[in-house]
């Protein structure tokens, strides 16, 4: 495993270039544009953790750049709300999440004008969410499923199609169109936008904020295969854009979805606009100044390769817990053998299964910044996670193993208080726990409070846990930003699994 560095990608230049080309679409359509924002609007770790130096909230600080002349409409799938679908790296559902980032938009003072819940079917769950938002302030907007979308043309490019759709009201030349989460209709909400635009007659346009699969850059890069196992359970692929390449007679990389529904968007949006000469292909469409940024195209491989080896172990553990399909699993690990990518490409694997085979218990293993690997093992005290954690911030500060941080005095009590008073079966703390006591302790003893100081050096480490941890543990270090992969084995036999 060679050293990840931090200046694989130049955040300046992705800014100045993606502001630029949105600009000119823009004007290309006469100061109105739907804009259709692909991914995460903040927190977008995975573009981070496979282009590292990525900002993971870039796109909101472009956005920025039109604060002015910028709204935001957030779509979400009124069945997802009503199947509570989580966000993975947070582990909170989509309608959360939504509030969670509309709370912080407006606080940059970014306008979000509205919601919209789409393919509604009157869900109870989804009545129930669009009454907390309006009892808010925001106003939301219902989208029941469009009669014959996206095939029959005439249908859906009618009064009875997306005239069905209320119009949603927008004031400003710049239409963002997002969403906590893919397939939740951020492109049919656009297009029926367009149609009541120019049933109005304003001549406005769509375009799409794309970050992945980078076009700019080769099929099989480690980037674009990233994405390919970040995407494995929509079973997207990548592929040539085979009609970017006939018109313009260059090679382009996008994705099969992206392509196979090209020709039916291009020909709702003829049927709207009257014209047959905006756009030639799906890639076209897509405004992805990604590739240019790219400064040390050496690190943004390994990192990229590191990210397939953590989304395969991740589909494993899914699997092992009932919710993903073996074939996803097959899927990340057909990307593995593309790249001959094996457990000894990641050595905290290694090490950590070395540990806790002898000692007989689950372990984790976390690499440090400067390569060395320091690993924790769960205790009747504490979980693996948590040993590890207090183990790298004693060796970050370069402090003695045998040195108890956290005194005895402190960890007792509250061991006693979830074993006798709360009758909770397992005692041992979490890692969250452990941080809380570990503050405790720092408010009286200066050294424990230095080596607290090193819990950000965490930032982007390694880790490895021989069995998947339970989801406090996995939320914190989330929240620590270590990169955490589990083998796919449950710490006990017990059923009930947290």
């Amino acid at each position: 495993m060679k050293k990840v560095t931090a200046n694989g990608f130049d955040n300046a230049l992705y800014v100045k270039k993606q502001a630029e080309n949105i600009k000119k679409r823009i004007e290309q359509f006469d100061n109105k544009l739907y804009l259709e924002f692909g991914g995460k609007l903040f927190d977008d770790y995975h573009a981070s953790r496979v282009l590292p130096g990525f900002d993971p909230s870039v796109k909101v600080k472009l956005l920025t750049e039109f604060k002015d002349d910028a709204e935001i409409i957030f779509c979400i799938n009124a069945g997802d709300i009503e199947k509570k679908k989580i966000r993975a790296d947070f582990g909170i559902t989509y309608d959360l999440d939504l509030l969670r980032v509309i709370d912080n938009l407006r606080s940059m003072g970014l306008l979000v004008s509205s919601v919209v819940i789409t393919r509604y079917c009157d869900q109870p769950a989804a009545g129930i969410f669009r009454q907390k938002l309006e009892s808010r302030g925001l106003r939301t907007y219902l989208h029941r499923p469009t009669p014959g979308y996206p095939t029959d043309i005439d249908q859906i490019v009618s009064d009875t199609g997306f005239g069905a759709n209320p119009c949603i009201e927008t004031t400003r030349p710049l239409v963002v169109v997002t969403a906590p989460g893919p397939c939740s209709g951020k492109l049919a909400t656009c297009l029926s936008q367009l149609y009541h635009e120019h049933k109005r007659g304003v001549n406005a346009g769509y375009a799409k904020f794309e970050t992945f699969p980078i076009w700019s850059i080769p099929l099989k890069h480690p980037v674009n295969l990233a994405y390919e196992a970040a995407t494995a359970d929509l079973k997207d692929v990548n592929m040539i854009d085979p009609f970017h390449l006939e018109a313009y007679g260059k090679t382009a990389v996008n994705y099969n979805r992206d392509i196979e529904v090209f020709p039916i968007v291009r020909a709702i949006l003829e049927r709207i606009t009257g014209r047959n000469d905006i756009y030639c292909s799906p890639t076209d469409m897509g405004v992805n100044m990604a590739g240019v940024a790219i400064s040390d195209d050496d690190a943004v491989r390994e990192a990229a390769k590191q990210e397939i080896i953590r989304r395969y172990y991740k589909a494993r553990c899914d699997v092992r817990q009932g919710t993903a399909d073996e074939e996803t699993a097959s899927r990340i690990e057909l990307i593995l053998k593309q790249l001959s990518l094996s457990d000894a490409d990641r050595p905290v694997i290694a090490a950590s299964k070395e540990k806790s085979a002898v000692s007989g218990v689950p372990v984790m293993a976390v690499m440090l910044e400067n390569g060395k690997i320091v690993t924790g093992k769960q205790s009747n005290l504490m979980s693996a996670a948590s040993a590890a954690v207090l183990n790298c911030i004693k060796v970050l500060a370069r402090l003695p193993d045998e040195l108890h941080l956290i005194s005895p005095n402190v960890i007792e009590p509250i061991i006693s208080l979830k074993g006798n008073t709360l009758s909770m079966k397992h005692t041992m703390l979490s890692l969250n726990e452990i941080l809380l006591a570990l503050a405790v302790s720092a408010a009286s003893n200066d050294v424990v409070a230095y080596a607290m100081s090193k819990l950000s050096l965490l930032k982007g480490c390694e880790a490895h846990c021989t069995h998947m941890v339970g989801q406090e543990d996995e939320s914190l270090l989330l929240k620590l930003r270590v990169n955490l992969t589990c083998s796919p084995h449950f710490p006990s036999k017990d059923l009930f699994y947290q």
